[in-house]
C-alpha cells in the first residue's frame, strides 16, 4: 500500500522523544512505550488519526521499541507493514512484520519492535477498542466470548483470508485520506472498523476459534436459543430471571445452569452486558443525552448504571459522550 495518512502529520523529527510522545497523544492510555537501545538522533515520521473505537497510525523510523499494551479490557493492536521490515516479538514469540506478514497485539501483551535498518522502515498500527472485539463475537455467535479473545501473533496477509483483512484496512485508511467529508462520518468509521474486525476473527486462529467455527447458537440447546432470542427482542424492556425462563419453557434454575454452563455468566449478566453494549453504540453514534439513551434501553437508575457501565468500559458514560 502506498504510505498513508498523508494529510494527518503528527510528529517529524530527528529527535526520537517526539515520535514517542506523539504515539502517545495517538493512543492515549492504551500503551507504554520505551526505547530498547537508546535515543539515538534520526528521521522519524507518525501520521495519525484518532477516533471513536480505534486510532491508526504510520510510523516511519529506525528506533526500536518495546510497547505494553494495558491489561484489563484494554485494546488490541495490528501493526502491517508498509516498506522494509521489522524483526519483532510477543512474549518471546518472533515474526517478521513485512508486506506479507501482520502482527496482532492482545490486551496485556508486550511487544518488541526493531525495524531492519537496510531500507527505509514504515508500517500501519491500528488500535482497536477490546469492547469493539467482544461486540463482533457476540454478533457472530449468539453470546459474549467467556474469557478474552486472543488472538494468535503472526497473520499472513499473502493468503486469501489474511489478505481480505489488509484490503479493508487500506479502504478504512484511504477513505480516511480522501478529505471526502461522507468518510468522516463516525458512522462509516465505524461500520469500516466493524468490518475488519469481523475479518481478523473470521481469519486469525484465536482462543475462541472453535465457536465460531460451530455458526450462532450451534451445540446451544432449544431452551438457551430462545431465551437469547427473547432477550434481543426485549432487550429495551425490564427483563427479570422469571421473564426469561417462561420464555424458556423451563424453570429459572434450569435456565441459569444452562447460561452458566454455555456461557459463563448468568441470565441478568447477559441482559446487562449486552444492554450496556447496546447503550455504548448508541452513545458514539448519536448526539442524544447519556440519560435519554439509557432510558431508551431500559435503564432505571443513572447511578447504578454509571457505575455498571464504569466497570464494563474503564469510563464513564460521559466520558466516551465527551469523544463522540
Amino acid at each position: 500500500m502506498p504510505e498513508p495518512l498523508r494529510n494527518h502529520l503528527m510528529a517529524k523529527s530527528r529527535n526520537p522523544v517526539d515520535l514517542l510522545n506523539a504515539a502517545t497523544r495517538l493512543f492515549g492510555g492504551s500503551i507504554a512505550t520505551s526505547p530498547l537501545n537508546g535515543l539515538s538522533s534520526a528521521d522519524h515520521e507518525l501520521r495519525g488519526v484518532v477516533a471513536d473505537d480505534f486510532a491508526v497510525g504510520y510510523f516511519a523510523s529506525p528506533l526500536d521499541v518495546r510497547v505494553a499494551s494495558s491489561s484489563g479490557r484494554g485494546s488490541y493492536f495490528v501493526n502491517i507493514g508498509v516498506t522494509g521490515a521489522i524483526s519483532a516479538s510477543r512474549g518471546g514469540l518472533p515474526t517478521t512484520l513485512d508486506r506479507t506478514t501482520a502482527g496482532i497485539v492482545n490486551p496485556g501483551d508486550t511487544q518488541e519492535l526493531r525495524p531492519v535498518r537496510s531500507t527505509r522502515t514504515g508500517f500501519v498500527g491500528l488500535r482497536i477498542d477490546a469492547a469493539l472485539v467482544e461486540q463482533e463475537f457476540t454478533t457472530l455467535t449468539g453470546h459474549p466470548p467467556v474469557s478474552t479473545v486472543r488472538f494468535n501473533f503472526a497473520l499472513d496477509v499473502a493468503g486469501a483470508k489474511g489478505r481480505a483483512v489488509q484490503l479493508l484496512v487500506r479502504s478504512l485508511l484511504e477513505q480516511l485520506d480522501s478529505g471526502d467529508p461522507l468518510f468522516q462520518r463516525q458512522e462509516l468509521q465505524r461500520s469500516q472498523l466493524r468490518c475488519i474486525v469481523t475479518a481478523l476473527l473470521l481469519a486469525q486462529p484465536h482462543s475462541h476459534t472453535g465457536e465460531l467455527r460451530d455458526g450462532p447458537h450451534r451445540g446451544h440447546p432449544r431452551s438457551l436459543r430462545t431465551a437469547l432470542a427473547f432477550i434481543d427482542a426485549n432487550l429495551a424492556e425490564r427483563i427479570t430471571l422469571g421473564d426469561i425462563a417462561e420464555a424458556a419453557a423451563c424453570s429459572p434454575r434450569t435456565i441459569s445452569s444452562a447460561f452458566r454452563d454455555r456461557l459463563g455468566l448468568s441470565p441478568l449478566s447477559y441482559v446487562r452486558n449486552l444492554r450496556l453494549d447496546r447503550i455504548r453504540a448508541d452513545i458514539l453514534a448519536s448526539t442524544d443525552s447519556v440519560g435519554t439513551i439509557a432510558y431508551r434501553w431500559g435503564v432505571s437508575h443513572l447511578g447504578r448504571f454509571a457505575a455498571e457501565y464504569r466497570g464494563r468500559f474503564a469510563e464513564l458514560p460521559s466520558g466516551t459522550a465527551a469523544r463522540r
